[in-house]
């Protein structure tokens, strides 16, 4: 047992006898983890946000259900999947189902020329950046719920196929093999359409003026411009073996990470000082 786990284990021990303190530092070590997990899975920060405090709830009052068998990360990954797998509050679950196809048929067709008017006084640079970020989560919301977990947990986040195949119930050959095929067919729709990939049929500086008509950027509120990014240093933790990605896996490895929304902590602070605490734990 490392140090790590060794230290995280005695903050399970003490959160499970009151220690409120343990309880934060354990949350707070995961909130970003499911944030982030949350954001690619259901396409959009608002959404992102209200799943992460609900995980965090259900990790609080699961917590005496964790055994040590696994690094408590892949026990809270699969919390955090069992939910979001099933998640049919977002806004891409409440819309017909996406598909490559129709992607790529939109590309095609969605070009306007550009209108100062339209930008609310935003520099290009910034709208077509969050255009981009938009973009790419749409781009995973073409694959169904699983096959998309599978392409976060191995490209964005680089889960080993151990650790992998234990959060999703499958063997780690069984998620390889999978990996592979999803991961050949996000390369060869970038490949096809993507100008992040080398592609002329799209460029985000391109779409903007299609994509503030048809109210998929709003310049007078940039979700992911207003996100705080996780410092360059700690991203560079996850895009360990780069070289050996292709170039359209390697875009959706390099995306940034980000920090969960100051709502969030102050959502698990009203929960941890809430008189009610010791329900939610179970002990009451």
């Amino acid at each position: 047992m490392n140090n790590k786990t060794h230290e995280t284990n005695k903050k399970i021990e003490l959160a499970l006898n009151g220690d409120k303190r343990a309880l934060e530092s354990l949350l707070v070590g995961v909130q970003d983890m499911v944030y982030n997990l949350s954001l690619r899975m259901l396409g959009s920060p608002h959404d992102a946000e209200d799943a992460t405090q609900e995980i965090l709830i259900k990790i609080m009052t699961g917590l005496s259900s964790f055994r040590k068998e696994s690094e408590f990360s892949t026990w809270v990954y699969r919390i955090a999947t069992n939910y979001l797998l099933n998640y049919k509050k977002s806004f891409f679950a409440k819309q017909p189902p996406l598909s490559f196809e129709f992607y790529g048929a939109d590309i095609e067709a969605g070009f306007l020329k550009n209108n100062p008017g339209m930008t609310n006084g935003v520099e290009e640079e910034i709208l077509a950046h969050e255009l981009k970020m938009s973009c790419t989560n749409v781009m995973l919301q073409c694959f169904d719920p699983e096959s998309r977990l599978i392409y976060i947990l191995g490209i964005m986040f680089r889960v080993d196929s151990k650790a992998s195949g234990e959060i999703l119930g499958i063997s780690p050959e069984a998620y390889r093999q999978r990996l592979s095929r999803i991961r050949q067919i996000m390369a060869d729709f970038m490949k096809q359409y993507c100008g992040l990939a080398a592609s002329e049929k799209c460029n985000c500086q391109k779409r903007i003026g299609y994509a503030i008509t048809n109210h998929r950027l709003n310049p007078a509120n940039l979700e992911y411009h207003q996100l705080e990014q996780v410092d360059e240093v700690v991203a560079l933790d996850y895009l360990a073996a780069m070289e050996e990605m292709d170039t359209e896996s390697a875009i959706f490895a390099k995306l940034p990470r980000y920090h969960s929304p100051r709502k969030t902590m102050d959502f698990l602070q009203k929960i941890l000082r809430s008189e009610n605490m010791a329900t939610i734990m179970g002990r009451a």
